[in-house]
């Protein structure tokens, strides 16, 4: 708020001082007043949660719009008859930059991050160090470590030197003393907050209705207007008429509160990588398996990306407890497992706010999952702000998803992905899918959104299996459609000429 209010009042400082500049009783006291305004600018910018780049770029764009200003109103301060429409222009034009620009460049809640119970620190030992290094601190402040990642193949990444720092409940207000310690240790490369993800589910008001069944037998396909607005029967055309077969059966890993296992619309297609991770106390991450990868054609629920069920599997890895709740610990440990298990894609439909400066144990989880062969495809998120102050949806080299209405229009609720590098829409509202017990239920969210994009992506990695990130991304980019807001959306996937340009 400072950083508009700040902005805002310079501006009018500036129109004050030209349109009376020959009047010394009135502009006597704007010199003092634009400094200060200047200088609580400048304090907003410096404090803000963002990378030391974007803040550079954000004063020097802001800079140079006053700047503009200045230059508008000294050449029309000539005549006040001209000067006035020109500053009404000047409000109406900073109504529109606030709105568009300004009210998107700070996420205030970023700043509020959530930070775990236990083990709040992430730290990543020096390659020539240990951890026994580390004794005088750990002693001081009676904190303990312990490894934080176990990936199977420790020369593709250095997550094998990350360690969890739990501090004493006594001491967790000295966590910024203790960061700052570990930071002048000289051992250790990096720190950071182990951050707190929840996901909430949010019940859908209503279930749509659709007339298409698409040639299909599941009943529950009345209800998914998704299909409709894909396209959905000209994939499945399109895969039957050209005899497009699997080179592989791809796997999707569902990131979440677990999968129940045995659905009756999951079962099917449904392989197990661990039995602990095989039921959902919660129900979350059952919806999203069901939109991903439900058993089609089985006249039970509803149905998924091939009427035969042939092109990929969906699993489960626990990354959130049964209440919804996980850490960048958890969710970094399930993608690695993910990765070594042999997931071709690796669905997260969850996230938080944090900020990109703090995404290295993201960044080279994904850098790990890739080398293995996975693409990751991430929630934008739900609080109807900037996903790049979001994680994971803001680490490097995930695709990021946006959740769009029956209409096309950007969800209310979703973060918007312009400044995300990889961006991307799907349905996200009154979306009809599992629930564990053999139910289903509707939701809303990016979190459902996510695994449509998933689905997809897991049937082109059948289809082409040496497919990457990037490759994936532009498919869908260049073959998806516009949505009413595709700068803050990003393109609206359209299955079927998506895999038609894949398979040319």
């Amino acid at each position: 708020m400072l950083y508009s209010i700040s902005f805002f009042a310079a501006l009018v400082l500036l129109a004050v001082w030209f349109f009376n500049k020959n009047n010394t009783r009135v502009i006597k006291f704007i010199p003092s007043l634009l400094g200060l305004s200047l200088m609580a600018y400048a304090g907003s910018v410096v404090f803000a949660s963002a990378d030391i780049p974007d803040k550079l770029w954000t004063a020097f764009r802001d800079m140079m719009v006053l700047g503009g200003a200045s230059a508008a109103f000294l050449f029309f301060s000539r005549s006040k008859m001209t000067f006035l429409p020109v500053l009404l222009v000047s409000l109406l034009l900073y109504m529109w930059y606030n709105g568009n620009i300004m009210s998107h460049t700070f996420d205030s809640k970023a700043a509020d991050i959530p930070v775990a119970d236990e083990a709040e620190l992430l730290v990543e030992i020096n390659e020539n160090n240990s951890i026994a290094d580390l004794k005088e601190i750990m002693d001081k402040y009676g904190l303990e470590v312990g490894r934080a990642f176990y990936p199977e193949d420790e020369a593709a990444t250095e997550l094998d030197d990350y360690y969890t720092v739990n501090i004493p409940e006594s001491l967790e207000h000295k966590r910024a003393e203790i960061t700052k310690a570990l930071k002048k240790s000289g051992f250790i490369d990096w720190v950071e907050v182990n951050e707190e993800i929840n996901i909430d589910p949010m019940p859908a008001k209503k279930l749509p209705e659709v007339n298409k069944k698409f040639r299909l037998n599941d009943p529950g396909v009345q209800h998914l207007w998704g299909f409709e607005a894909m396209n959905m029967d000209q994939l499945y055309t399109y895969l039957e008429k050209n005899k497009i077969k699997p080179k592989k059966k791809a796997l999707v890993a569902i990131l979440d509160t677990g999968v129940d296992a045995e659905h009756e619309d999951l079962k099917g297609n449904f392989k197990s990588i661990e039995d602990q991770y095989n039921n959902d106390p919660q129900g979350h991450g059952t919806h999203c398996a069901g939109i991903a990868g439900a058993v089609s054609n089985n006249n039970k629920g509803t149905a998924s990306y091939s009427r035969d069920n042939s092109f990929y599997q969906v699993s489960s890895i626990k990354v959130l407890n049964a209440n919804g709740m996980g850490t960048q610990q958890s969710i970094v440990s399930g993608m690695l497992k993910a990765a070594d298990k042999g997931a071709d894609v690796i669905s997260l439909s969850l996230g938080g706010p944090s900020n990109q400066s703090r995404q290295r144990a993201y960044k080279k989880a994904v850098a790990y999952a890739n080398k293995k062969g996975a693409i990751v495809v991430v929630a934008a998120g739900n609080s109807n702000r900037n996903a790049k102050n979001y994680s994971p949806a803001n680490a490097p080299g995930v695709i990021a998803v946006s959740a769009v209405d029956n209409t096309l229009n950007r969800a209310v609720f979703s973060n918007y992905v312009q400044d995300i590098d990889m961006g991307i829409a799907a349905p996200g509202v009154n979306i009809y899918s599992t629930i564990p017990g053999s139910k289903y239920a509707s939701y809303n969210g990016t979190s459902m959104a996510t695994p449509y994009v998933s689905g997809l992506v897991g049937l082109m990695k059948s289809i082409k299996p040496e497919l990457t990130t990037k490759e994936a991304y532009k498919l869908l980019k260049n073959n998806g459609i516009n949505t009413k807001t595709t700068k803050y959306t990003g393109k609206f996937i359209q299955p079927a000429k998506t895999v038609e340009a894949l398979t040319k």
